[in-house]
């Protein structure tokens, strides 16, 4: 994570109806935290559903495995809505009737593929939660949280949602940055490029991430609160075959030099630094997603002035179980254009929309960012990505369900549409494969991340 330079806030910002004052470091008052216990949820999004009961109330009705189903920690998910029927299918001959609750890029999609993009809309559900210790952890932690004064660091955070009630662009980035709140991710994913000829270029990554601050039980004082740990090691295409990139962020720093980041080449058989990891380089077979592509959004936000466009209902990739099904081959589900829309499921809710546009005198190969991001988790489903000319380039969805073992919300398998080459990049792909774990293990430990732990491996 990289130095967020300052920069002159928009002084107003039309969110949910309501115009808010923007305090970029402003803690909530207490009348304001007492919100998370009434009209709010815990994490700060509208307790109830829509006038039209096409969104539910939150009910939080399910922590951990639904009942009446047959799960064990380590097996697939199975899904609690498989019975469900679409409510509608939205194509590009009806897509007017639905022309308020698309994302540009959805939009974009019908157009370039008429014949063949389709977007099953099921029943709305905000069924699951979290656990309590998490949800008491943001309601103390809210009222104290700030930002370093570059707003390159956090100030007394909680374990997610540190800004429960945003009024900045800023604020709002910080919390789709938390929203991954996984203590453990120990996972090997497929990768593919699927091209407009239907030729697939395979890679695949052994993928590890510990964040001690997402354990269940949240720990103020564990020194290790303030790091996220990654290692990835690539196993495809076989020219960059044992790679390894480990290091970690820092999340309560201010400066430039926040991330640690350390490369294995097995050609060389050397661990070097990185100092400049992040931001638009090209990550993948094909290059076609960027480093802070991950989850729609992850790196550091110093490149671009953050805007809250407003907040709105939109059909977005939810409670997507069948995406992670092992009877869903590769086969049938990367199909040419897009994949296989039979296989993912989007639901009505409604997601805050967060504008980035890049700053004067920096690089990025994204001019404009347009993020969507699921008031009920902050979690990033949805991301619309602008070229220098400020033409729609990337359309991107990142469907999501809720891991019963880890008693969180996961981002499955991720989809990077290129409108221009009509190519796409599926990510994350675990249906051929073992299922993740989403729970802590014996790489869940400090010493696995270091630079002297990726040059042992790589011998």
């Amino acid at each position: 994570m990289k130095r967020i330079v300052r920069s002159t806030l928009r002084a107003l910002a039309w969110v949910a109806g309501t115009t808010f004052t923007v305090a970029a470091f402003a803690k909530l008052a207490p009348d304001e935290v007492k919100q998370l216990e009434g009209s709010l949820t815990p994490m700060g999004a509208e307790r109830a559903g829509n006038a039209a009961g096409t969104i539910p109330t939150w009910s939080a009705k399910i922590v951990g495995t639904p009942p009446g189903l047959n799960y064990q920690s380590g097996e697939r998910y199975p899904d609690p809505y498989a019975n469900e029927k679409p409510l509608v299918v939205i194509t590009a001959q009806n897509m007017h009737q639905h022309d308020s609750r698309l994302t540009e890029g959805q939009k974009a999609l019908f157009k370039r593929y008429p014949e063949t993009f389709k977007m099953y809309v099921y029943p709305s559900h905000r069924d699951f939660a979290l656990p309590e210790s998490k949800y008491s952890a943001i309601r103390t932690w809210a009222a104290r949280t700030t930002m370093t004064s570059d707003q390159n660091g956090l100030r007394d955070f909680p374990p997610l949602a540190p800004f429960p009630i945003p009024k900045s662009g800023i604020e709002l980035m910080w919390n789709l940055r938390f929203a991954s709140n996984l203590i453990a991710e120990d996972a090997v994913y497929d990768q593919a490029v699927v091209y407009p000829n239907g030729n697939i270029v395979w890679g695949k990554t052994q993928y590890t991430v510990y964040a001690p601050i997402g354990a269940e039980v949240f720990d103020p004082k564990n020194p290790l609160n303030s790091r996220s740990f990654y290692r990835s090691t690539t196993l495809l295409p076989l020219s960059e075959r044992g790679t390894i990139i480990t290091g970690y962020e820092m999340w309560d720093q201010e400066g430039a030099d926040t991330r640690r980041t350390w490369v294995y080449n097995p050609g060389t058989r050397r661990v070097r630094q990185a100092p400049e990891f992040g931001y638009d380089q090209p990550q993948g077979p094909g290059g076609f997603r960027t480093v802070d592509d991950d989850r729609l959004f992850n790196g550091s936000g110093q490149r671009y002035d953050w805007k809250i466009v407003g907040k709105r209902e939109f059909y977005v990739p939810y409670n997507n179980y069948k995406l992670l099904d092992p009877k869903v081959k590769y086969a049938s589900l990367l199909t040419k254009g897009h994949g296989n829309m039979e296989f993912m499921r989007f639901e009505l809710h409604r997601v805050w929309v967060l504008q980035a546009t890049l700053k004067e005198n920096f690089r990025h190969q994204y001019a404009k960012r347009v993020l969507y991001i699921d008031e009920d988790t902050w979690n990033a489903v949805a991301a619309d990505n602008y070229d220098a000319r400020g033409t729609l380039w990337r359309t991107n969805f990142a469907p999501t369900l809720y891991a019963f073992d880890a008693r969180d919300f996961y981002t499955t398998t991720a989809f990077y549409h290129d409108l221009v080459s009509g190519a796409y990049f599926a990510d994350r792909l675990t249906n051929e494969g073992p299922a993740p774990i989403l729970t802590p293990n014996a790489k869940s430990v400090e010493a696995y991340y270091s630079p002297d732990a990726i040059r042992g491996a790589g011998k």
